[in-house]
């Protein structure tokens, strides 16, 4: 959908300008592709990196730069759990807000120091190229608040895609308390 909306962006129509075939697994995009499926491919990490070191592909642009701070992740909770447990919601939120203090402040060689033991499968040099690309994107957030344009822009793309048939006002859904507070 991100694709997409990027691609309408800038005036290309994806039904009517390419051929996008989405019946291939994500997990086996990269291999199709590098096994000469398409002329274009969209991948996550460590697909994209992976597709460069081994001379099948190059990295021409990123989603995450040219659709601007879609929230990708983003944390759900009932209103009665945080009406019932606002602390372990905090204590949450502040743990997340720690990370995201640590790589607005640590090198991509110290990020991918540290995060190696969960990606076992990926060596520290993939990695750390991957951290560095995310970083020269300025991927991160230097907190956790979910910003109204960002809702906006979730909301729009869903909604170009068919898939959001009425949007909903942001102060309904988003709660940013936690956030503000963990952001201090």
């Amino acid at each position: 959908m991100v694709f997409e909306y990027i691609l309408r962006k800038n005036g290309i129509d994806p039904a009517a300008d390419l051929e996008i075939d989405q019946s291939i697994d994500f997990g086996s995009t990269a291999a199709a592709f590098s096994g000469g499926l398409g002329e274009f491919t969209v991948e996550f990490e460590p697909g994209a990196t992976t597709l460069e070191q081994e001379g099948a592909g190059y990295v021409v642009a990123s989603l995450g730069t040219d659709s601007g701070y879609v929230p990708y992740t983003a944390y759900c909770t009932k209103t009665s759990y945080m009406e019932e447990h606002p602390e372990t919601v905090q204590a949450f939120v502040n743990a997340l807000q720690k990370g995201m203090d640590y790589v607005n402040t640590h090198t991509p060689e110290e990020i991918a120091q540290t995060i190696a033991p969960q990606f076992a499968e990926t060596d520290l040099e993939t990695l750390t190229t991957i951290v560095r690309r995310y970083h020269e994107q300025d991927t991160w957030k230097e907190n956790l608040i979910f910003e109204p344009e960002s809702f906006e822009l979730l909301q729009d793309i869903l909604e170009e895609a068919g898939e959001l048939e009425e949007r909903v006002p942001y102060e309904k859904l988003v709660n940013v308390t936690f956030a503000e507070a963990a952001a201090g």
